[in-house]
């Protein structure tokens, strides 16, 4: 008998009613009541974390006992500074604007107007109509990798993402309705309002676009129409952690990565960084005491999360970033916090702040480079967490060429025809009104539409493409969940070997002042052809790492 999968970490609010009761009720200043995500600190117990929740005014409501991470409401505005002060809590991060407006993800750019199968060799596939576009698709090799290893049907990839639009037809081929998941209700201050009754947006659904994007880059299907993705024959599985106006907060991340641990999906893509903090630091001089305790919740609930899923045999693959840092040595942060608060100057200490996921432990962190291999401008890079690079765009590629300044210099991926019409780039009647908008339709007229985005975001999902075709390849029977498993480590190290080694340029200062862009985007390369501070361990190579030579 089939083990039904099941998100087993996540309680609700109804099955803590035992531990609720009895538990003392504290005054507090009246407020608009705010949602809160609040950690426990280490080997807390469910009960006094609740007991200690309340004490400071709040209520809990739901509760991931994975990671010691709840779900609380709370109308006391001092609520996070109690918190702060609990010792059986580390902190509370706010989930509830104040003022704010929606932010643009700085994990990509906007789009440029400016039952199992048998293994083995599956044999060539006839390149889709777009794929002549993707120069990505072939400078990783995976239209070479085809020839031995499309993916497996029981090789699952988790998008941690602003959902997928199921509707695309080289989208719904690979997904899957019965894993995905929504961890991510609308939130009305910044979303809109909400689409459904319950504000939680069916599975299949994307009203943000990113995840779209960065799924069709995983795995579209290699199936006559649209474009293919660098794994096209794997499972795509919606993990709803991003809100549609494209902040991503501790709650969903969290719940979704552990709910990929208990499902056992194979692969987890990261293309976001955990809002409101650009970095999370442990004790910022500059920070007040709450934003200090909510900041190490964050970086806790993260770690506690990652290292959860990646001990259940889940690989993670996440974007660097876009903020051209070097994260061996950011400078300062002036962003943080985009999300309930006023953001202000922050100088950064390497040994203490992180940006999260991507400098999370197990985290196989990816950065962008253009057609021409050069590092993208806005890419971050470091010897400290950069695992491997890949294609994520550069529009100013090939500087002194008629390829400069060019939007086919990005990445072409799947995209909702609802963002596209928000955008004005498709008009009432589906038609594109940008040249760097494509729609396809199938002989039933089922049609998808693609666009060019460009960002670490769009280098991630080549970099997890791989790690599913590795899976695919080398993976061993599931026969417990069903599917393929490998070990993450094992993954690692096989997309790590097999990359291309790529040399640093010379001279090893990069700077982008031909492209038009300040000194501050200049980035110096550190390290050799087989490790090095832009590229990694190299550019990641499909080909090889399925066996190819």
């Amino acid at each position: 008998m089939r083990r039904r999968l099941t998100a087993g970490a996540v309680v609700t609010a109804t099955s803590l009613a035992a531990l609720l009761v009895g538990l003392p009720t504290t005054p507090a200043a009246a407020t608009a009541t705010t949602e809160y995500t609040v950690v426990a600190d280490d080997d807390v117990s469910t009960a006094d974390a609740i007991a200690a929740i309340t004490a400071a005014g709040g209520t809990v409501v739901a509760s991931n006992t994975a990671v010691g991470t709840y779900k609380v409401t709370s109308s006391a505005a001092d609520f996070k500074t109690r918190a702060a002060r609990a010792d059986a809590l580390i902190g509370a991060s706010a989930n509830k604007a104040i003022g704010r407006s929606p932010k643009v993800s700085p994990a990509v750019e906007q789009p440029v107007t400016e039952a199992l199968r048998g293994r083995g060799p599956h044999g060539a596939t006839t390149p889709d109509p777009l794929d002549d576009k993707l120069w990505g698709l072939k400078m990783v090799k995976a239209d070479k990798a085809r020839t031995i290893e499309k993916g497996e049907r029981g090789v699952t990839v988790g998008v941690l993402d602003t959902g997928i639009d199921a509707s695309n037809p080289d989208l719904a081929p690979n997904f899957s309705t019965k894993l995905s998941r929504n961890f991510a209700p609308d939130l009305v201050d910044v979303d809109g309002p909400c689409e459904v009754e319950s504000c939680l947006d069916p599975v299949g659904t994307d009203d943000g676009g990113h995840g779209t994007h960065v799924a069709g880059t995983i795995a579209a299907a290699a199936n006559g129409t649209g474009l293919s993705g660098v794994a096209p024959n794997v499972t795509l599985v919606e993990l709803k952690g991003g809100q549609d106006s494209g902040y991503f907060f501790l709650a969903p991340v969290v719940n979704a990565l552990t709910y990929a641990g208990d499902a056992g999906l194979d692969v987890v893509n990261m293309s976001f960084y955990v809002d409101p903090w650009l970095y999370n630091c442990k004790a910022n001089a500059a920070d007040s005491p709450e934003a200090q305790a909510e900041q190490q919740a964050i970086i806790t609930g993260m770690k506690r999360a990652l290292n959860y899923a990646h001990s259940r045999g889940v690989t993670l693959v996440g974007a660097l970033g876009n903020q051209h840092d070097n994260l061996n040595d950011p400078q300062v942060d002036t962003t943080s916090p985009d999300y309930g608060g006023t953001p202000y100057e922050r100088p950064l200490d390497n040994k203490t702040c992180f940006s999260l996921p991507a400098e999370g432990p197990h985290v196989i962190g990816v950065s962008a480079i253009g057609p021409s291999t050069s590092k993208s401008h806005y890419s971050n890079y470091g010897t400290e967490q950069i695992g491997v690079s890949a294609p994520g765009g550069f529009t100013k590629d090939f500087f002194g060429t008629p390829q400069y300044n060019n939007a086919a210099n990005n990445i072409l991926s799947t995209y909702p025809l609802k963002v596209l019409q928000e955008k004005g780039t498709v008009d009432a009647d589906g038609n594109p009104t940008s040249p760097n908008v494509f729609k396809e339709c199938t002989q039933d007229g089922k049609c998808g539409y693609y666009t060019f985005l460009a960002g670490t975001s769009m280098a991630s999902p080549h970099a997890a493409g791989v790690a599913a075709l590795i899976v695919s390849r080398y993976g061993h029977r599931d026969w417990w969940r069903g599917g393929l498993k490998m070990n993450p480590k094992l993954v690692e190290a096989r997309l790590y070997r097999t990359a291309q080694k790529t040399a640093c340029p010379e001279p090893r200062l990069r700077s982008y002042a031909n492209e038009g862009y300040a000194a501050e985007f200049d980035a110096y390369c550190d390290g050799d052809k087989d490790f090095n501070s832009f590229y990694g361990h190299g550019i990641v190579d499909a080909y090889k790492a399925v066996g190819g030579r």
